[in-house]
């Protein structure tokens, strides 16, 4: 069981999730477009690959509401 009911990342997303943070702009946004550029040059993450990934790191994310 894991702790707080949350599941760890798979080694594969969070090497994405690392790829995408050393990468981030200074304006601190990327693009759906820019990520998948970052997890094809850094990953050699393809298209599909790499959506299906980001979209796993987005439903992960802390919620934003209070």
């Amino acid at each position: 069981m894991v702790p707080n009911g949350k599941s760890p990342l798979s080694p594969i997303a969070q090497d994405a999730l690392d790829a995408l943070a050393r990468n981030l702009p200074e304006e601190r946004e990327l693009t759906y477009e820019h990520a998948y550029s970052i997890l094809d040059d850094e990953e050699d993450l393809g298209r599909l690959a790499a959506e299906d990934i980001i979209e796993r790191l987005y439903m992960k994310r802390p919620s934003l509401r209070g």
